[in-house]
């Protein structure tokens, strides 16, 4: 794709500036639409990085600072995930999504996409973010009362702290709360999140998406 690769290209040479702008204005000049900014730029641009056996001692750096550009778009391209939503004749739900990464899980940009996702999709979205201790998000659950509670979990080891949140939000919430999870963790095996307590696993945009057009109750 020609915008994936011109944008790879400021990446790469870690030119934050350019890439940013770059990417706003492709939404901006209607070139890409949010799903495919997310899906086919920025997505890929993390699954996808190569670290030069010339560059082994710099690749968490690397990572790092990649990771912090990719952010910055996010966050500066939510005012055109409003206006993609209203644009597109969606109407605001009723109804909340909370979505959070486990405590020690600290990969927290594929949780920032589905956030915006589901606000796409009309819903009052709750971004709570990275590291996220059980006790600090349950507690508001009875309050917030969302609909649904995404946790998104990268490493596999942080799926034992996803299943200890799960198992304390069902002890806490006092309605007929459902639990989706995804993220890279869950693609070894995708039916462990029957095992950890969870109702959904969905790992791409087009399942989430399926999702809520079927009205899943």
């Amino acid at each position: 794709m020609e915008f994936y690769n011109k944008f790879m290209e400021y990446l790469e040479a870690e030119d934050k500036e350019k890439a940013v702008f770059y990417a706003l204005n492709l939404l901006e000049e209607n070139k890409v639409d949010i799903l495919t900014l997310y899906t086919k730029i920025l997505a890929p641009s993390l699954n996808n990085m190569f670290c030069k056996s010339t560059e082994k001692g710099v690749c968490i750096w690397k990572e790092h600072v990649r990771s912090s550009i990719i952010r910055t778009i996010i966050e500066c391209a939510y005012p055109h995930v409003i206006k993609q939503r209203d644009k597109n004749g969606v109407e605001r739900r009723n109804e909340s999504v909370v979505v959070v990464c486990p405590q020690d899980e600290y990969h927290e940009i594929g949780a920032r996409m589905v956030a915006d996702f589901y606000t796409l999709h009309g819903f009052d979205t709750v971004f709570v973010g990275a590291n996220t201790p059980k006790e600090d998000f349950v507690s508001a659950i009875n309050i917030i009362k969302p609909k649904y509670v995404v946790i998104s979990v990268t490493n596999y080891y942080n799926i034992v702290n996803a299943e200890r949140a799960i198992k304390r939000i069902r002890e806490i919430a006092n309605y007929d709360l459902k639990i989706i999870v995804g993220g890279y963790a869950f693609r070894a095996n995708k039916e462990i999140y029957k095992n950890i307590g969870a109702d959904y696993l969905m790992d791409s945009f087009e399942e989430i998406e399926a999702f809520i057009k079927e009205g899943q109750k």
